[in-house]
């Protein structure tokens, strides 16, 4: 389904999942930092949710920016983190580097490699020269993330781009997950190389559609659901290839940028992690002046200055559903994006009744203090 077809994601997510994702998709196509794994560990309960979601029938491919590692590595870690993968199941933005490297520069041509050890591999399997140095002319420099990145190879990059390899970088991810918060991700280190260059470099990776349309081809899915954590990446990603996206809060996202985001960036669905695959997802319903979700209610600040929310979780749970914490985000959403229906814009949101203060606050909307 193209873009111009799909309703908005104002429609999408107040409309909801009457039943669990898992049953009205066929494939969930994952990131994998923030969503599967955060570092080395997995997000806890992601591996058993994953599993019931294959027991029920969905099937899994995996499509990470981070181009560190190798399509076997990432397998094997995978399966360590009793997520059992294959390499073929995994798309790398290394890989997809690489197809764009060789269409443009044709087979054979001599690439300057920048990352881990996942970037040299995609070259070579994609008939590609890998070269060691800004001394070997390479006609192209492909920097992916890799710990190991430092002075050196950011100095042969600027010095290969500078004598006019042409700049191609996996992604522009400018952090990563981890057990300590947001860490450099590639995106900053290629700012080194343009910073230096003043050349604007090639992104390959997520949101360009090719890596999703190219998991999409191996699992051969009809009706695709993205599960990822950045907007920027995974949701505007599923966007532009026509899928429909589920954003966890398991990696970076966090709900005050999500209300803020721009139409490319919101996603259909929310959840807590990945897990969200399995349960059914409330719809928001409206009568143009409040939104409800569950047991929570929006309504516009008088004079235009924000939203409103009042109600609990538990006024739903009286009714008999069973709500995740998120119903009163999902509401907010739905009304703040509906007034801005072209644009982003960030949102005063104010917690009437003691359940819905501490939910303002526990999602990092609350005003500040005198706001």
């Amino acid at each position: 389904m193209t873009e111009q077809a799909r309703p908005s994601s104002v429609t999408r997510l107040a409309a909801g999942c009457a039943k669990p994702p898992v049953r009205r998709y066929d494939v969930a196509l994952l990131d994998l930092d923030g969503v599967v794994y955060v570092g080395p560990d997995a997000v806890p309960g992601v591996p058993a949710a994953l599993a019931a979601a294959r027991t029920a029938g969905m099937r899994l491919g995996f499509v990470t920016n981070n181009a560190a590692r190798t399509p076997e590595q990432v397998a094997e870690h995978l399966t360590e983190l009793q997520v059992p993968a294959r390499p073929a199941d995994v798309i790398t933005s290394s890989q997809a580097a690489a197809t764009v490297v060789a269409g443009l520069l044709g087979d054979g041509a001599r690439v300057l490699p920048v990352g881990g050890p996942g970037v040299a591999a995609a070259l070579m399997a994609a008939g590609l020269t890998v070269v060691d140095s800004a001394d070997d002319r390479p006609d192209a420099v492909v920097q992916g993330y890799g710990r190991e990145v430092g002075w050196a190879q950011l100095a042969e990059a600027v010095v290969a781009v500078r004598n006019g390899a042409r700049h191609v970088a996996t992604n522009a991810d400018a952090s990563i997950p981890s057990p300590r918060g947001p860490l450099p991700g590639n995106g900053a280190m290629v700012a080194v190389v343009r910073g230096v260059t003043g050349q604007e470099p090639l992104v390959t990776g997520k949101p360009d559609p090719a890596m999703h349309a190219e998991c999409v081809r191996r699992t051969g899915a009809r009706r695709p659901l993205v599960v990822g954590d950045r907007l920027d990446t995974d949701i505007e990603g599923a966007r532009r290839a026509g899928a429909a996206s589920l954003l966890v809060f398991s990696g970076v996202t966090d709900p005050g940028t999500l209300l803020a985001a721009g139409p490319s960036h919101r996603p259909d669905l929310l959840a807590a992690d990945a897990s969200g695959v399995l349960h059914t997802h409330p719809p928001v319903e409206s009568d143009g002046s409040t939104w409800r979700c569950g047991g929570w209610t929006v309504r516009g600040v008088e004079g235009g200055s924000g939203l409103e929310l009042s109600g609990s979780d538990a006024d739903a749970e009286t009714r008999g559903a069973v709500p995740d914490g998120l119903d009163g985000l999902r509401a907010l959403c739905v009304a703040h994006w509906s007034a801005h229906p072209d644009d982003g814009a960030p949102v005063r949101v104010v917690g009437t009744g003691r359940a819905a203060s501490d939910a303002v606050a526990s999602w990092g909307l609350a005003p500040p203090e005198g706001g």
